[in-house]
């Protein structure tokens, strides 16, 4: 059995990749640990789109520089039309698309790790152009990018992974 905090701490940011394809069986085992995520009311308005062939990830890439070489990427985003809507928030109506897409991102870059796979969890792209380019509908809110793959030589953790702030300094007792 994993150790799942030795996971946590182990996996990082790749942002360089070679160009080997993830193999079909892991890829669907990445996206089985998106789809049996926890969602607000169990609406699971989670939307994946599976980048992977060429002319997908050039796309991708000609929106963002932040592919960093990856074979295949997995554009994360939520149905609007699905996701539970929070009308005792402070924001009437807020909903949690966005938060459940993100519990879905994390559970999928773990299970990636875990298979010894790389990823990146990527927002600095032209959401506006990615949406025109796949041709998404209006319904369809994006929440990420996560190009995935199998790290390079180059594809370390950066110098900052191992700097966390110490608990006391980020948790709160009441």
């Amino acid at each position: 059995m994993t150790d799942f905090l030795k996971l946590c701490k182990e996996r990082y940011s790749v942002r360089s990749f070679t160009d080997r394809k993830i193999e079909p069986e892991k890829l669907q085992k990445i996206l089985e640990a998106g789809r049996v995520a926890p969602t607000a009311v169990n609406f699971q308005p989670q939307v994946i789109y599976v980048l992977q062939s060429p002319d997908a990830v050039s796309k991708m890439a000609s929106v963002t520089p932040y592919m960093f070489g990856a074979p295949q990427a997995l554009l994360v985003c939520w149905d609007e039309n699905i996701c539970w809507k929070n009308h005792r928030h402070e924001e009437d109506g807020h909903s949690a698309g966005e938060m459940d897409a993100s519990i879905v991102l994390t559970q999928m870059m773990l299970q990636a790790q875990e298979l010894g796979i790389g990823s990146c969890w990527v927002c600095s792209f032209d959401f506006k152009k990615t949406r025109e380019l796949f041709n998404l509908p209006d319904n369809i809110k994006i929440a990420a990018l996560m190009p995935i793959g199998y790290a390079s030589a180059q594809g370390v953790p950066s110098d900052r992974h191992e700097k966390r702030k110490p608990l006391d300094e980020t948790v709160r007792y009441l």
